[in-house]
């Protein structure tokens, strides 16, 4: 199992596996860390959403690519399962992650939170933890009206520039979620300041994670 390791001249993952059950939750859940680890480092990275359709499969391709930007090698697997009936299509969900486990070995993975509300987002993590037995495994958090927000154990710190140019790439991108009036600016930035506040980040921004294993 990895040891994580962001300071400098440390060991930084090279090989990170992005995980979201639709197209904006990776983004959400753990850009800003995304945006640091991918900093000066010639990173791997697999991003897999489950659920999408066409429109959103579009506006997720724009956003990873700028989120991804800085990676040396990149792929991106968007499947058409449907929004809202993910645990009904365990089995093909299955199948599609165990075929990505066999081609893409990560020292990383970013995933849901196993205590989130969402069903599909639970559905993701709970297949995270079925297929990868010997990982590293970060569970991301999304803000959203249920309130199951809780006491995240990891932080990652992220300096303004970060933290700015995750929230930007996602308004810019995500065009048909901008009806919705928990998709702002606002949001994103509070949620980040908090997770600082209860880090004492130095930059006075974080991105907070659940770590069940951290072997060191």
């Amino acid at each position: 199992m990895l040891k994580l390791d962001l300071s400098p001249g440390g060991r930084a993952p090279s090989r990170i596996l992005c995980l979201g059950a639709h197209c904006d939750d990776i983004e959400i859940g753990c850009g800003g860390a995304l945006l640091r680890l991918l900093q000066g480092a010639q990173t791997q990275i697999t991003w897999m959403i489950l659920c999408s359709d066409e429109i959103r499969a579009s506006e997720a391709r724009a956003s990873a690519s700028k989120f991804m930007e800085a990676a040396g090698e990149r792929r991106l697997a968007v499947h058409p399962f449907r929004d809202g009936y993910l645990p009904h299509h365990w089995a093909e969900a299955k199948e599609a992650m165990e075929r990505m486990a066999r081609e893409f070995a990560p020292d990383l993975i970013f995933t849901h939170c196993g205590r989130d509300l969402h069903q599909d987002h639970r559905t993701v993590c709970e297949l995270t933890w079925n297929t990868f037995r010997d990982n590293l495994i970060l569970e991301y958090e999304i803000p959203k009206y249920d309130g199951d927000l809780g006491s995240p154990n990891l932080f990652i710190h992220l300096d303004e520039s970060q933290v700015l140019r995750k929230t930007e790439n996602i308004l810019a991108c995500y065009r048909s979620q901008a009806a919705k009036s928990w998709f702002t600016e606002d949001t994103f930035l509070a949620l980040m300041r908090l997770r600082g506040v209860e880090s004492n980040s130095p930059t006075r921004f974080a991105e907070a994670f659940y770590c069940r294993k951290l072997s060191v």
